[in-house]
């Protein structure tokens, strides 16, 4: 382990490196491989499996476990933020977690029909290992960079780790698309499982041997011998709460905080269950078109993404940030009308395009808008932590309401539909911001 002075480029870039090597995980399993694999696991049967008791659809299935993953996620949030300024370990607090996520990904790898159960609970800890990592590596951030610094170096931690996502899932694509060439045999949908599979096992192993770069350098934590009491443990809960009586004394905040709250819910949602509205919706000629038209439409989203996110960043300096954000949910809720509609390959690909242009650009805008209502204050880790257990609860209520709506109708296109009046009500809702701050 090295010793490294706090903002020495060194620890700053191994600080950042950590994306490069957990972003493969949202990526892979959340938006692109794992998706096409479940979907395909029931090529010749209904969409139903008899699971908890009951019998639930597959998209209604997997989107309530995730809804029950990120309530847990939004509940220990709190508590592990609570603990992280005081632990004398904090690192060892973040290694357990990407090593839980890690191998949860790795043992999707047995995820089948037949032991269902363990599969889900592959899926679920994965998702807990993924967010609770990032709860201590956030807070590493004041400890290793000085204000000045701090945008600069998180910034390029996302551009690592799109970078290394990317890569990483055009390897597993072609796994995918070409098995025979990596020495994967079998018929063509007994292949592309098993070469899926492997690619489980490559996001968990790219995330353990990259992350230690990160554990080499970064610090040990804050040496505090104080012992973790009750104090400690709820010092998380009690910083939501007064953030929570500060939001009554700022009106724009308190405003803002209330449409994103609502409209994020729809934009997650749409994210986590995009590919499997495409994969059960679309009109495609056969099983290899719908595994090749996937994959395209996940790259085009991720590709277009990064273009949307600029002109927003340039739409915002001209025009201001609310008015922007009221324009793009005004798309997001046509794009969610249009989706009912669709039913070719080519307009699933133009709908990505699409999705891929106002994705971007929203989640970056949001999370600048909200900075820019902060009250003046040097305790912002409080703020950012109550937009994220919103943020959190706002997709364990988007993917329950898309879930019963699945389960009920028996397809999403109707769930989609509802989603779009989450994106209206944003809008009627950013309309009520006070917009003279964001000048």
């Amino acid at each position: 382990m090295a010793d490294l002075e706090k903002g020495s480029k060194k620890l700053l870039n191994a600080w950042a490196f950590y994306d490069w090597a957990n972003s493969v995980y949202p990526l892979t399993i959340s938006s692109a491989i794992f998706p096409i694999f479940y979907e395909k696991l029931f090529t010749g049967r209904d969409h139903y499996i008899y699971v908890f008791g009951t019998s639930l659809k597959n998209s209604a299935l997997i989107s309530f476990v995730t809804a029950a993953a990120f309530l847990a996620v939004a509940f220990f949030s709190p508590l592990l933020s609570g603990i992280a300024d005081y632990v004398g370990n904090k690192k060892n607090f973040m290694r357990f977690f990407c090593y839980l996520g890690a191998f949860s990904c790795m043992g999707l790898y047995w995820f089948d029909l037949e032991n269902i159960y363990t599969g889900l609970l592959f899926y679920f800890l994965g998702l807990i290992g993924f967010w609770g990592s990032l709860v201590f590596y956030n807070s590493y951030l004041p400890d290793i960079a000085y204000p000045e610094q701090q945008d600069k170096i998180s910034a390029k931690g996302y551009s690592l780790g799109y970078l290394g996502s990317v890569i990483l899932l055009v390897v597993n694509l072609a796994m995918v698309m070409k098995p025979a060439i990596f020495g994967i045999t079998g018929e063509p949908l007994e292949a592309a499982l098993k070469a899926m599979k492997y690619s489980f096992i490559s996001v968990g192993a790219w995330w353990i041997i990259f992350s230690q770069y990160t554990y080499y350098y970064l610090p040990k934590g804050n040496k505090n011998a104080e012992k973790i009491t009750r104090e400690v443990i709820f010092n998380g809960f009690r910083e939501l709460k007064k953030v929570w009586g500060l939001l009554k004394e700022n009106v724009p905040l308190k405003r803002y905080l209330s449409s994103f709250f609502v409209y994020s819910m729809a934009v997650q949602t749409v994210m986590l269950i995009a590919t499997y509205f495409g994969s059960q919706e679309i009109k495609w000629e056969n099983a290899d078109q719908s595994t090749t038209g996937l994959i395209i439409c996940i790259l085009v989203i991720q590709l277009v993404a990064v273009l949307g996110a600029v002109l927003t960043s340039r739409a915002s300096a001209k025009f201001g940030n609310i008015p922007v954000l009221i324009v793009i949910n005004a798309f997001w809720f046509l794009l969610c009308i249009g989706a009912y509609f669709i039913t070719t390959p080519m307009q699933f690909y133009a709908m990505a395009g699409l999705v891929g242009l106002v994705m971007g650009g929203i989640q970056a805008l949001s999370r600048s808008t909200y900075s820019k209502l902060l009250p003046e204050t040097e305790d912002t880790a409080s703020f950012f932590s109550f937009y994220d257990v919103s943020e959190k609860i706002g997709i364990v209520i988007g993917m329950m309401v898309y879930g019963i709506i699945d389960q009920i109708t028996g397809s999403p296109r109707f769930a989609i539909v509802f989603l779009a009046l989450f994106f209206l009500v944003g809008l009627l809702l950013l309309r009520r911001v006070p917009r003279k701050k964001l000048t």
